[in-house]
């Protein structure tokens, strides 16, 4: 082993022992450009929470609360709004995850903007999305699981035809629905009395999602949605996944 090799060791090893008997001295916040998320942290569970839009303030409550009884680690956007900056632009923080997605959507919520603040604008993202991705991707073994709220325009009935295989036991309740990228997990939560889509090799257009991004690595990943107010039915449904999904 060369040198360099055991100081990036040795100071790896000192920081998780000093992360782990001191776990306050564990970063509190991580961000990408306007992305600022709040960690939570219960324990040391291999589960990863997500609640990337700001204006889902149902999954914002249903998480919070999750976490005070639940093992894992929490991120949770500040963002009140569904929109983020990125230098003077506007990004849907679930775009920024490929900057294929993110170039499209950057395009789409700034109509007429030249190429030049995109290009500065992705390149900001370039440079940081690898430490969120980081932060975001469960451990081996592990489950990352976004929280997700939705209006009238967004059911499963937009993902199932698009999707590998899906599961639709709730068709008359569509905006209430799972979406998973690990066929074992979608062998588990079709059991579940709720609707269920395999997103295994993700849509074939990259739109830049952490889903499409889980499905490209291969690592454990779900969505939760829920209509937006419906608290109830998304803290049984998540109840339902820690249970059953191990």
């Amino acid at each position: 082993m060369s040198r360099a090799a055991g100081v990036t060791h040795g100071a790896t090893r000192r920081q998780f022992l000093a992360l782990g008997w001191f776990p306050w001295l564990a970063p509190r916040h991580i961000g990408l450009a306007g992305a600022r998320f709040r960690i939570l942290r219960n324990g040391r569970s291999l589960r990863r929470y997500l609640r990337i839009h700001g204006n889902e303030e149902t999954a914002r409550q249903v998480l919070e609360r999750h976490m005070e009884t639940h093992e894992g680690i929490a991120y949770v956007i500040e963002s009140r709004t569904r929109v983020v900056a990125v230098e003077s632009l506007k990004l849907d923080p679930n775009r920024l995850f490929s900057r294929v997605g993110a170039e499209a959507n950057l395009n789409l919520l700034n109509p007429g903007v030249a190429p030049e603040p995109v290009r500065s604008a992705l390149g900001v993202l370039d440079r940081g999305r690898e430490k969120l991705v980081r932060a975001l991707t469960p451990p081996k073994g592990g489950l990352t699981i976004a929280l997700h709220n939705n209006g009238q325009g967004y059911s499963v009935a937009e993902e199932a035809p698009i999707g590998d295989q899906a599961s639709l036991r709730e068709p008359g309740n569509p905006h209430a629905f799972f979406l998973c990228t690990d066929p074992r997990d979608f062998e588990v939560l079709k059991t579940s009395p709720y609707n269920v889509v395999l997103q295994q090799h993700g849509p074939k257009q990259d739109d830049g999602s952490l889903s499409r991004l889980a499905a490209a690595r291969g690592f454990r990943y779900v969505n939760l949605e829920v209509a937006a107010g419906q608290a109830e039915r998304q803290r049984e449904m998540l109840h339902w996944l820690e249970w059953y999904v191990q």
